[in-house]
């Protein structure tokens, strides 16, 4: 489960909005399994992180045009990122078509991360 704020982001401040939502995907997702598993419903969620999204991409032209403070962000997430990279929508995607499929027939209540690394660094 998720513990202080550096769990997440140990770099970032002002999170606990993102981390106290974040919090309660991950016990919905446990109690909803927990619930309905015996109705046939299979609970899971991914937890991704570093993907180069939009706004990832918005952020970097920020980061472009000197805006010293996200600088420093950018270079700690990839210093702590064990894959020392940003992830793709489609690795995503690819963990999604994993879980909607029989691949996953005996997964429920689990916190997937999809993240490089992110979270167990």
């Amino acid at each position: 489960m998720l513990g202080p704020s550096r769990a997440i982001l140990p770099f970032a401040k002002d999170l606990a909005h993102y981390m106290i939502s974040k919090a309660g995907v991950i016990a919905l997702t446990r109690s909803l399994a927990k619930e309905y598993g015996r109705h046939g419903f299979r609970v899971n969620a991914i937890v991704p992180g570093g993907i180069m999204t939009r706004g990832v991409k918005d952020t970097a032209k920020q980061i472009l045009r000197l805006k010293i403070e996200l600088v420093g962000t950018a270079i700690e997430f990839m210093h702590r990122t064990p894959l020392g990279r940003m992830g793709e929508p489609d690795e995503v995607a690819r963990i999604a078509l994993v879980l909607a499929s029989d691949l996953s027939s005996y997964v429920t209540g689990a916190i997937i991360p999809v993240d490089g690394g992110f979270l167990s660094a």
